[in-house]
């Protein structure tokens, strides 16, 4: 392997000549062996968007050659079509405020367009990851910005998930509508509902976390960029100021505005934490509805089994025949690490000191991650879940004619001590069932007691 010397304020070191990284990346993937998770690839993308916002406003303004400008933006573009993120080489934790992952953008960025421009990587004398590339920027204004780029994005196509993943359990509430179930509280029997009822309690949720969801951009969308190091500017003209988030708005295609208040925007995390806690209550109902699926479906013979969950794979090595509700079982998984990757979020916000916080890595690790396990969640939930689950009608009605839940729709005909000694009686005679208990014990005749018990009045809406 050949090297190439680049050196940096702590000295000189060799850096391989095919890598597009520099002397910074290097010393920051030795001093970082932590995680070994890598950055987010929206992320890279994000902060690729930000890179040529910055150039395409510098280069605007006179600041920046128009040749090195074009370059650097033609470096930008593929990195955000998705090229060169195997030089982006840091660990996802870091530390000083993500200056590692600016460093590792800069020297990426500079090496490509150098080669755009033909020139040999490291040829800084000609194009400099920080004169050039981080023009009037600093790690505390670009880093943040890049983190709602890409949080933005994410939460657009989370939207779009968590839209499908509603109608299709509208689609189950309106297909299951006649399908008679016994509701249960404290998993114990109580009256008679719908199946389709449950999924539409269940869509409207999910129509809360759409909602929700959409408005989490404007929580995001106010950026710093052009703050530079605290807020303040330093450093940068003020014509660039005000054009760089313009830029960025051009190249990024989302809704994003300069912050009214650039050293608020740059020291203070409260929005990521208000954001982190809507996808927490996305995750709390992801895993409520998961978990009423695991119940509803259990059995398939000594269980509840009122619906049949999609067949996706064997469920044991040694238990023949078993088929497990595992996709159920990955959504809470992934609900859990949402609910975990708040708590991380909350910690990371509310330790920023002074000026600046220090532990924007693992906010952006844990923020991002959220973002994409809720969304592949989603995804996932739908395709392999909702969709394909079938009510198992006749016995869900068998089990609701058979229950003393169906008691309490005959109170204003038998009256409460009446219809308690009932469902005692039910309770002892287990072989017996409700319609023939009712003729035992009282004077209904039958075509009485199938009207009161007919499906139609015992799920209408009221009396």
């Amino acid at each position: 392997m050949s090297f190439r010397i680049e050196h940096d304020l702590l000295g000189e070191r060799e850096v391989p000549s095919e890598a597009y990284y520099g002397i910074h990346t290097l010393r920051a993937s030795e001093n970082f062996p932590l995680s070994h998770l890598g950055i987010d690839t929206r992320f890279i993308q994000a902060f690729a968007q930000v890179k040529k916002a910055c150039a395409n406003a510098n280069a605007t303004l006179g600041f920046l050659d128009a040749s090195k400008a074009k370059a650097i933006m033609q470096a930008c573009d593929e990195m955000i079509a998705g090229r060169w993120h195997n030089n982006i080489i840091v660990d996802a934790l870091q530390g000083g405020a993500g200056t590692s992952l600016n460093m590792n953008m800069n020297e990426v960025i500079a090496n490509r367009a150098l080669e755009i421009m033909g020139y040999s990587k490291g040829s800084y004398e000609i194009l400099h990851p920080l004169d050039h590339v981080n023009m009037h920027q600093s790690t505390n204004d670009v880093y943040p910005t890049a983190l709602k780029v890409a949080a933005m994005s994410l939460l657009q196509e989370l939207g779009d998930e968590i839209a499908k993943l509603q109608g299709a359990l509208q689609g189950k509430e309106k297909a299951f509508s006649s399908v008679l179930k016994m509701a249960r509280t404290e998993l114990q029997d109580a009256v008679p509902m719908s199946l389709g009822a449950g999924f539409g309690a269940y869509a409207e949720a999910i129509a809360r976390d759409r909602w929700r969801v959409f408005k989490s951009i404007e929580r995001l969308k106010n950026v710093n960029l052009g703050g530079t190091a605290i807020g303040t500017g330093i450093g940068a003209p003020k014509k660039y100021l005000f054009l760089v988030v313009e830029c960025l708005k051009e190249v990024s295609d989302l809704p994003v505005a300069r912050s009214e208040n650039l050293i608020d925007a740059t020291q203070n995390c409260d929005m990521f934490v208000e954001v982190s806690g809507i996808l927490k209550a996305h995750a709390t109902n992801l895993f409520k509805i998961a978990s009423d699926l695991r119940l509803l479906s259990s059995g398939p013979r000594a269980g509840l089994a009122e619906i049949a969950l999609p067949p996706v794979q064997a469920g044991s090595s040694i238990m023949v025949g078993k088929i497990n509700p595992v996709i159920c079982e990955a959504v809470n998984q992934a609900a859990m690490k949402v609910m975990g990757n708040d708590f991380l979020v909350c910690q990371a916000a509310q330790n920023g000191q002074l000026e600046l916080n220090a532990f924007m890595p693992l906010l952006a690790q844990a923020f991002l991650e959220s973002l994409t396990l809720l969304k592949n969640t989603v995804a996932m939930f739908r395709e392999k879940a909702i969709e394909g689950i079938e009510a198992n009608t006749e016995h869900a009605l068998s089990q609701v004619l058979n229950s003393s839940g169906c008691l309490v729709a005959l109170l204003d005909v038998l009256g409460y001590e009446k219809a308690t000694q009932l469902a005692s009686a039910l309770h002892v005679n287990s072989n017996m069932t409700l319609k023939e208990l009712l003729i035992r014990e009282t004077t209904l005749e039958e075509n009485e007691i199938d009207a009161l018990l007919s499906p139609s009045r015992l799920i209408a809406l009221g009396k």
